[in-house]
């Protein structure tokens, strides 16, 4: 049997909203794939913005080793475009596909001509149901290479220029739950519906898919991983290093893994790159900081901690954070003290946070969790006596990571790509893409 072909199935700003996560949401095929996957409860992003994040995922490093600062079409650049999970599978005889969205380059053509994809496919338009048929009409064809095809849909992100938040209209919002970090209230429910119905979308497409797979006998030699980039595009979740920005959905289904189990041990996305290198059998590239998952499925952790960055999304907001089984640790790298707001997308539900007075709540420069006893990372124990000798502790860890990996962090405020001069001040309104 020839190699296995690999689907990498991602979605934009979906946290872990969906059903097989237990949030209040209908997505019966993610449910079912999930039933036929591998389910990692604990999974985290290694950055809660979008091309941060998706660099370390694709080339096995923390954002920060791989360059990615920031946004791709903000100015931000891997330093190494062949250090992509594309290259390593070129190099074992596989073929690449893009169909929708990457977020790692920007430019004309940055799919193949940077980033090294044989063939971006021909979508005809921005929502799911056009980027699931150019998928589906790729598996349909004739393969004579195992072939590596990305796709990714542009649902669960905000995209208000549709006439609805998240880009479909939403359904009876007397019946929607409001994000997490939100109050109830007929505006918060009204986003959220329209969440929903995105989330939908991308269940079916998702659906058509895996159909698709089974219809031309491929699925039994197909690695499917589904995943996204970090939490949802609502106040206090994307582009924050807690639970609800970092955490995110991650399941894999492949030839020889278990169905339907559930992996509780803390694991990163950098780790998704070792880990397809282990399933197929070939040498891991030696730049590789991530582990190979497949230990967690018979019950050995693989890390006793992992890390979490961001630096830029539209403004500047420097902050580092190491999270482990029941600790989480945040440091702040700058003297800014009140909410980055141009780095929280639009919304209703971010106007009527504004409007009550968000701008003026304090920000702490270190936050301390106990993740037992304060799961929703609520009460901050950074000042706390008692928490002292663990404070210091993952202040050690976070530092010599920092140093192992070079953070740029360490030589101080990190410059905006050259040329790029619009950045927005911290408190600035912006409406972030």
């Amino acid at each position: 049997m020839k190699p296995p072909n690999i689907i990498y199935f991602h979605t934009h700003d979906t946290g872990r909203y969906i059903e097989p996560y237990g949030a209040p949401i209908r997505t019966p095929r993610l449910q079912e794939f999930a039933e036929e996957s591998v389910v990692f409860r604990n999974a985290h992003a290694a950055a809660p913005t979008c091309s941060p994040s998706r660099a370390a995922l694709l080339t096995g490093q923390w954002a920060h080793t791989a360059g990615m600062l920031g946004l791709a079409h903000r100015g931000h650049r891997l330093t190494h475009h062949d250090r992509h999970l594309v290259h390593t599978l070129h190099r074992h005889g596989y073929t690449s596909a893009l169909a929708g969205v990457q977020h790692e380059a920007a430019g004309p053509e940055a799919a193949t001509r940077l980033i090294g994809y044989h063939e971006e496919l021909p979508v005809a338009g921005p929502l799911a149901p056009a980027r699931r048929d150019a998928a589906v009409r790729y598996l349909r064809r004739r393969h004579d290479r195992p072939f590596f095809l990305s796709i990714g849909l542009n649902e669960t992100h905000t995209m208000p220029n549709t006439g609805w938040l998240f880009g479909h209209p939403g359904g009876d919002d007397r019946w929607t739950a409001p994000a997490p970090t939100m109050p109830d209230g007929p505006v918060t429910r009204r986003d959220m519906a329209s969440f929903q119905a995105a989330a939908r979308q991308v269940d079916q497409a998702l659906g058509a898919v895996l159909d698709t797979l089974d219809e031309e006998g491929l699925a039994d030699n197909t690695v499917v991983l589904v995943t996204t980039d970090h939490g949802l595009a609502m106040p206090e979740m994307k582009g924050t290093l807690g639970t609800t920005g970092t955490g995110v959905m991650l399941m894999l289904r492949a030839p020889g893994l278990p169905a339907g189990l559930a992996v509780d041990a803390l694991v990163s996305q950098i780790d998704v790159f070792p880990t397809l290198c282990d399933l197929l059998g070939i040498e891991p590239p030696p730049w590789l900081q991530g582990t190979s998952l497949l230990p967690t499925l018979a019950g050995r952790p693989i890390r006793a901690e992992t890390f979490a960055e961001i630096t830029y999304h539209v403004a500047y907001q420097p902050q580092r954070a190491v999270r482990t089984e029941r600790w989480l640790y945040i440091q702040r790298f700058d003297d800014w003290r009140r909410p980055t707001l141009p780095n929280v997308d639009a919304s209703d539900s971010k106007t009527f946070w504004v409007d009550a007075g968000w701008p003026d709540q304090d920000v702490p420069t270190v936050r301390l969790h106990d993740l037992i006893f304060d799961p929703h990372e609520q009460r901050n124990l950074a000042d706390c006596p008692a928490a002292a000798e663990i404070r210091a502790d993952l202040a050690r860890r976070l530092d010599h990571w920092m140093i192992m990996t070079d953070d740029p962090l360490l030589r101080g405020p990190v410059p905006l790509p050259a040329g790029l001069h619009d950045q927005q001040l911290p408190g600035s309104e912006h409406a972030i893409t």
